[in-house]
């Protein structure tokens, strides 16, 4: 259903050096470049992550209550996962730990603000 998400950032250069390195561990690879965009997945039929320098040209800013979630196989993956985007400078929105009966998941915000989740059924 999802065919992209995109996410605002005021440094491409730096974003994209955080996310090749957090997608490298999901083996997920940068797809597309541009000079505003870039994107990630795992092809370009399967869902994407962009990071892009607003076309408008004004500051990227947080949206208040967004958030990227980002599935993983189980929570060995959410923990290791969390624990490669707090390396890279990611800020904690909520340690990795069960959440209700059936899902786990860690909470971050990347380097320009945005809200992620790594998550899985468990």
């Amino acid at each position: 259903m999802i065919g992209y998400i995109t996410l605002g950032t005021n440094n491409l250069k730096r974003a994209e050096e955080f996310y090749n390195e957090l997608f490298a561990a999901m083996d997920i690879k940068q797809i597309f470049k541009t000079d505003k965009t870039i994107a990630w997945g795992k092809n370009l039929n399967s869902p994407l992550l962009t990071i892009t320098l607003p076309y408008d040209e004004k500051p990227a800013t947080v949206g208040n209550g967004c958030m990227v979630a980002l599935r993983v196989e189980n929570p060995e993956a959410v923990i290791k996962l969390y624990k490669k985007a707090r390396e890279l400078g990611a800020k904690c929105e909520g340690e990795p730990g069960p959440r209700g009966k059936s899902f786990y998941g860690a909470y971050f915000r990347d380097l320009d603000g945005n809200k992620l989740n790594f998550h899985c059924n468990s």
